[in-house]
């Protein structure tokens, strides 16, 4: 078993147009902690070690300079760059040279909070000898914390527990107090159970991955360099994303890399999408402090 503390790479770079504004340092804590500081404690408290943050150009020297004033000097942190807006693949491709080239690593976002329970499975999963990538599946009904409209991948998984496939459902909703979900994408099922397990971009890699994650960026066409050469003569780049679940799906159905195993959690997700979630998350977060589920501070303070 390598017993070594995985790094996590947490994706930062969003521009956030729907929140409008920061959404990493929406502060969500009872103590006014940011999101990305419950996260990365959470994950610290669970057995992660480097983190790696990928930042853009334009919002990361907020998060960079949040980071460096409010974080102990214990936590070892690094930060990557994702110039342009190229998809989550992309993302995680610059943090390449930030880690350690054959070890495992994470990937989360950075404008969710998992809990300690699903970064410790990852942790746990990434430390032992499975040669399986995983995915930390979340109750759908656990992920959606107000009325408004999110995007989810939801998983379809063998009775071997090994994901098959990734459905991504966008302008999901719930209704009936969470009764029943209802994505307004106009495809079939056109709704969705509080059960379903769905992607929320928790993800554990083996180093095989890297492979993987290159020939996709290599065979979408889209070169860095000469889209940076784009914008500097003041044109557009294309609207065009290379996505990490879009890429793993393709690549758990042809069968080209390690087989993906998912983990369910019952834990409840606290993401930021939208500036209504906030007083919502809040308080939620809130209510599990006073009722013990979490650590009233951070860095186990």
């Amino acid at each position: 078993m390598n017993t070594q503390a995985p790094a996590l790479v947490v994706l930062a770079a969003g521009m956030a147009r729907r929140y409008g504004g920061v959404k990493p340092l929406a502060p969500i804590g009872p103590n006014g902690e940011a999101v990305l500081d419950l996260l990365v404690s959470d994950a610290v408290a669970a057995g992660f070690g480097r983190i790696v943050l990928v930042l853009h150009p334009e919002t990361g020297p907020s998060i960079r300079y949040h980071v460096e004033q409010t974080w102990p000097e214990r936590i070892e942190v690094v930060f990557g760059t994702q110039r342009l807006p190229l998809g989550t693949v992309h993302a995680v491709l610059a943090a390449r040279d930030l880690l350690e080239p054959d070890a495992s690593f994470a990937v989360s976002n950075a404008d969710d909070v998992y809990g300690m329970g699903p970064m410790r499975q990852l942790a746990d999963h990434l430390v032992s000898d499975r040669m399986e990538h995983t995915l930390i599946g979340f109750h759908l009904g656990s992920t959606i914390s107000t009325d408004d409209p999110v995007t989810r991948g939801i998983c379809r998984v063998g009775p071997d527990g090994l994901l098959t496939g990734l459905d991504e459902r966008r302008l999901v909703t719930r209704h009936d107090g969470g009764a029943s979900f209802r994505p307004g994408d106009g495809l079939e099922p056109g709704e969705l159970p509080p059960d379903a397990l769905a992607s929320v971009n928790l993800w554990g890699f083996r180093p095989d991955i890297w492979d993987v994650l290159q020939a996709a960026m290599d065979h979408s066409g889209l070169d860095e360099e000469a889209l940076l050469a784009q914008v500097a003569a003041g044109q557009e780049i294309p609207k065009s994303e290379v996505l990490l679940p879009e890429v793993v799906a393709t690549m758990v159905q042809a069968g080209d890399g390690l087989p993906v195993r998912v983990q369910s959690t019952d834990a409840v997700l606290m993401g930021v999408t939208h500036a209504a979630d906030l007083p919502v998350v809040s308080a939620e977060l809130a209510q599990m402090v006073s009722q013990g589920e979490r650590p009233a501070r951070l860095w186990g303070n």
